[in-house]
């Protein structure tokens, strides 16, 4: 959040493409506008990278 609480920049991937580090997180408002952030790290499942797919033939 900014520091002027104007601007949010809210993040949904954590860990995005397994290198970065990052946590997720989301924006919950009550009935009286009062924010609320929760904070994500990945899921021990979700830590390491899986083996690249191919790609289907019409896509080449």
């Amino acid at each position: 959040m900014f520091q002027e609480k104007n601007l949010v920049t809210v993040w949904s991937a954590p860990n995005y493409c397994y290198r970065c580090g990052n946590v997720a997180s989301i924006l919950i408002f009550n009935d009286q506008l009062q924010r609320d952030v929760r904070y994500f790290t990945e899921t021990a499942e979700n830590s390491t990278m899986m083996a690249p797919r191919t790609a289907a033939r019409y896509f080449w």
